[in-house]
């Protein structure tokens, strides 16, 4: 099987991926018989190779050793181009977590902050997190969810690119949060989702009544969406991609054909086959091959 590594940094050059490019062949043992080339110089770079069968160190440690400060992605070449995005919004999408900048408008934003990190690193069963952080905020203004919205949600850098670029080359995009409709709607349509899926904040009098409607949207309801929107569209695994930073996007992470850990928690970033660490989302163009002359801004 043919695979690509991907090599994504701010500063990339010929040096470097000529570096990479020897460790690849002589320290993993891979067989490189195509030239590496840019996908856009200076920024990312293709090398296209095969394996032995047991090769001494893996790829992705032959990459590491060489001490990049980059983004590495490897996966097989042929179906690197999805039709499929399902993707996070809290951390991921944008640059908040939504529920905690609400949280501040109550006056309470460290109290709820800290179950929201222990949540997304799975330490706390994300239900019941959900629940015990909303009904800290009975009682707080409904007005306050737009200002919140106005103030402080801001879309994470190269979002609207990315999914406007897959969207235009025939993908499908799915917005999923453990977040709630009156962000997660707005973001949605702000960056080009096809569909958002997420959480309903109950609101009496014009005020939040410390409850979430049922069913939560949890870890089980993203890979559902993953799943339903493969099957509306006739699609396999191979050909999805799912991102998130937090543990309840573990599930539709694994299921999906390159999932990806963005800037996230340990306990994702250790499972995903796939993790930016460095770059912003326009890095998963470059995953797909799709170089920024294709890029829809």
């Amino acid at each position: 099987m043919v695979f690509v590594a991907t090599l994504i940094a701010c500063e990339l050059t010929k040096q470097q991926v000529d570096d990479a490019w020897y460790a690849l062949e002589h320290a993993a043992g891979a067989r490189p018989d195509w030239n590496w080339r840019w996908l856009d110089e200076g920024s990312a770079a293709d090398l296209p190779f095969m394996t032995n069968d047991d090769p001494d160190i893996s790829p992705m440690a032959a990459l590491q050793s060489v001490g990049l400060s980059a983004d590495i992605i490897i996966q097989p070449i042929a179906g690197r181009e999805k039709r499929l995005i399902v993707a996070d919004m809290d951390s991921t999408m944008i640059t908040v977590e939504c529920i905690d900048e609400l949280a501040d408008y109550a006056g309470i934003k460290p109290q709820i902050a800290e179950i929201t990190e222990r949540a997304m690193r799975g330490e706390l069963d994300f239900a019941g997190a959900l629940d015990a952080r909303v009904a800290l905020l009975e009682g707080l203004d409904e007005g306050a969810i737009d200002r919140c919205l106005a103030e402080r949600v801001r879309l994470m850098p190269g979002a609207r690119t990315l999914v406007r670029t897959m969207k235009a080359r025939g993908g499908y995009s799915v917005l999923v949060s453990g977040g709630f409709t009156r962000f997660a709607d707005p973001v949605g349509a702000e960056i080009g989702f096809d569909r958002v899926i997420a959480n309903r904040l109950n609101v009496a009098g014009g005020r939040l009544d410390g409850t979430v409607g049922r069913p939560i949207v949890d870890s089980a309801t993203k890979l559902e969406a993953l799943e339903a929107a493969m099957a509306e569209r006739g699609l396999a695994a191979e050909q999805t991609l799912a991102v998130g930073d937090g543990a309840n996007d573990l599930q539709m992470i694994r299921a999906a054909g390159l999932g990806v850990a963005y800037h996230a928690k340990p306990i994702v970033a250790s499972a995903a086959g796939a993790r930016i660490d460095h770059g912003d989302l326009t890095a998963l163009l470059w995953a797909q091959g799709i170089g920024r002359k294709d890029w829809v801004e």
